[in-house]
C-alpha cells in the first residue's frame, strides 16, 4: 500500500503544511457548528490525494470526509464492493485552524467493507503509524526506521489514561461522561483521532471512546492499528467494530479487562 503513503505524504507537503498558521479567515468555514470546521487545506489535500491515487491505483475509489460532507450518499459507498480508500485529509481541523500542532492525516484501504491497511500520518514530523491486516502495527520515522508497536499493559484504573470527546455528546450525557472519567488517572481529549490512536497503539493510553457517530475516516485505521498492537475494539453494546455502522459509541481498549471495566463505567452513553 505504498501508493497510499506516497499520496498522503505528497498532499501533506503540498497542501497541508503550507497552510498551517497561514490561514486567512476566508479560508476557514463551519460545517455543522462552531467546532466543526473545514479549511482550504482539507479540501485541497483530499483532492490531491484523489488525483494521485487515480493515476497510481485507478482500481480504488477515493472517498474523503469532505466529499461526504458535500454528498452524504457517499457514506454508504465506503463499505461497498471492491477497493475504497477512505481519507481524512486533515484530522483535527479545529486544532489546525487554531494553529495547534496536534493534527494529522488518516487513510484506510477497504476491500469489500473490511479494512486492509491503515495509515495515521503526522505531516509536521513526517512520521506515521501503519498497519496491514494480519500484520503488526509499526511506527515509522521519516528515515525509514521502524518499530513494532504494542498496547499498554497498565491495569490499575488510577494509572489509566483515556480519551473521550465529551463535547460531541448530548447535554444529558456530558455530565455522565465527565463523572465516569473520575474513576481513572486522566481522561481528556486531543480533538484529533489520528494522534489519539497513535498514542494508544504506542502504549501511552489505555482506552479511546468515540462520539455517537463513529465515522470511518476517524476510526477505521486507528482500530486496525490498535487491534494489531494487541488491543480490542467493540461498541458499548458489545457489537464488533464495523465501519459501515453509523451510530453507536465505540470503545477501544488495551485489554478485555479494561474494555469491560470502562464499558461498565460509561454504560450511560450507550442508551
Amino acid at each position: 500500500m505504498d501508493v497510499i503513503l506516497q499520496a498522503v505524504r505528497a498532499a501533506g507537503k503540498a497542501a497541508v503544511l503550507p497552510r498551517f498558521r497561514t490561514l486567512g479567515a476566508d479560508q476557514i468555514s463551519q460545517k455543522t457548528d462552531f467546532a466543526d470546521l473545514v479549511t482550504v487545506a482539507d479540501t485541497e489535500a483530499e483532492a490531491l490525494i484523489g488525483a494521485i491515487l487515480a493515476e497510481t491505483w485507478p482500481e480504488a475509489r477515493v472517498l474523503g470526509e469532505e466529499a461526504v460532507a458535500a454528498d452524504p450518499s457517499l457514506r454508504a459507498a465506503m463499505a461497498g464492493a471492491g477497493w475504497q480508500v477512505i481519507v481524512d485529509p486533515v484530522d483535527g481541523t479545529w486544532n489546525f485552524a487554531k494553529g495547534i500542532s496536534t493534527f494529522g492525516m488518516i487513510a484506510v484501504a477497504v476491500q469489500d467493507g473490511v479494512a486492509q491497511y491503515g495509515l495515521l500520518y503526522d505531516p509536521l514530523l513526517d512520521d506515521w503509524v501503519e498497519v496491514r491486516a494480519g500484520g503488526p502495527a509499526r511506527f515509522v520515522q521519516a528515515d525509514g526506521r521502524a518499530q513494532v508497536l504494542a498496547v499498554s499493559g497498565v491495569s490499575d484504573p488510577a494509572q489509566m489514561c483515556g480519551f473521550i470527546p465529551v463535547g460531541l455528546f448530548a447535554a444529558d450525557r456530558k455530565r455522565a461522561a465527565v463523572l465516569a472519567g473520575l474513576s481513572y488517572g486522566r481522561v481528556t481529549s486531543l480533538r484529533c483521532s489520528c494522534h489519539e490512536y497513535r498514542l494508544m497503539a504506542q502504549g501511552h493510553v489505555e482506552f479511546v471512546i468515540s462520539g455517537p457517530q463513529p465515522h470511518p475516516w476517524d476510526h477505521a485505521a486507528g482500530v486496525l492499528a490498535v487491534q494489531a498492537a494487541g488491543g480490542v475494539a467493540r461498541f458499548l453494546d458489545g457489537a464488533a467494530y464495523d465501519l459501515a455502522r453509523r451510530a453507536g459509541v465505540l470503545l477501544v481498549a488495551n485489554s478485555e479487562a479494561t474494555w469491560s471495566r470502562v464499558a461498565t463505567d460509561y454504560a450511560a452513553l450507550a442508551g
